[in-house]
């Protein structure tokens, strides 16, 4: 039973830079954290992904959407909406991205401990029907549907810690009583969205549970709310899986949010939903990389994160 790392150099040709500058979400974003975990002696299992399936892609967005980055990639162009690029390669590596998750999930199922996703492009600001946000296809949403419809994982908890409110997420399942989704955000931000009382609608009121936070909140306070939420999900859905979209823009020197964490604040974090997974979910535990934007703190950052896995 090992840690395991799913990551492959082919996400670093999702490229993001243009005539307009360097983007904040490059590909050096992935490869200056692969190099760093494998310079740490840690016993860690590294994977290949796979490559998602439409079929699991359209589990959690629109065929429309799918054909629509897809075309957009194969003609040039170069931005699905003002903040997010493409290339011509994009569209394959957002299957691959996708295909990292279910590789990790495959992984843990199979008897791994837990599971770190080194992905790009980013998935938690993808809707159903739109892409946005720095991100094509939602990641952890695809995998959430792939656990229950591969493996009858019936009851998915997602925990979203970046500072920026998944919108995307909480869209493709707002209807859901399957699927907690728990987001701690700085709000008001990018998108918008997340206030309290967006908590679901039909069978999935009360499986959607937004933590707005003011900027400058402090990783004591931080923590406070987070524990409170954490128990408030987890007596609302006792879960099979547990995902964490693992953004690490809420660090206090990432220069596109103004919360104030730090490194061990990730790690405690990390070492809470455990602890959840271990109790309900037989340890099933697969962590995605999403926001983090300081190159110089971000490598270090994630092996802070990594460590907690393994211990």
């Amino acid at each position: 039973m090992k840690t395991v790392i799913v990551y492959d150099h082919r996400y670093t040709e999702h490229e993001t830079s243009s005539l307009y500058g360097v983007h904040p979400e490059r590909p050096e974003r992935v490869s200056l954290i692969a190099n760093h975990l494998k310079s740490n002696e840690l016993d860690l299992l590294w994977l290949l992904p796979k490559q998602a399936e439409r079929s699991d892609v359209l589990r959690c967005h629109t065929s429309m959407l799918f054909d629509l980055v897809e075309r957009a990639c194969q003609t040039g162009i170069e931005y699905l909406d003002p903040d997010t690029a493409i290339c011509k390669h994009s569209f394959d590596v957002a299957l691959l991205a996708a295909g990292g998750v279910l590789t990790a999930i495959d992984s843990v199922v199979g008897g791994n401990r837990n599971a770190f996703v080194i992905v790009r492009p980013p998935g938690h600001h993808a809707t159903a029907e739109r892409s946005q946000g720095f991100c094509l296809f939602n990641n952890v949403a695809i995998g959430a549907r792939y656990a229950q419809h591969r493996h009858g994982l019936e009851r998915v908890l997602i925990v979203d810690w970046d500072v920026h409110h998944g919108n995307g997420t909480q869209d493709i399942f707002y209807t859901d009583d399957s699927v907690f989704y728990l987001s701690l955000h700085q709000y008001p931000h990018y998108p918008g969205t997340g206030s309290r009382t967006e908590e679901g609608d039909g069978r999935g009121r009360g499986y959607t549970l937004n933590v707005p936070l003011r900027a400058g909140t402090s990783a004591t306070d931080y923590r406070s709310a987070f524990e409170r939420a954490l128990s408030q999900a987890v007596n609302k859905l006792h879960p099979d899986l547990v995902l964490i979209s693992a953004g690490f823009d809420s660090h206090k020197d990432d220069p596109l949010g103004n919360l104030l964490l730090d490194d061990a604040d990730f790690a405690w974090m990390t070492n809470q939903l455990k602890a959840v997974a271990e109790k309900y979910a037989a340890g099933r535990l697969v962590s995605v990389l999403e926001g983090g934007y300081n190159l110089k703190k971000l490598p270090a950052t994630v092996a802070e994160h990594v460590k907690a896995l393994c211990d």
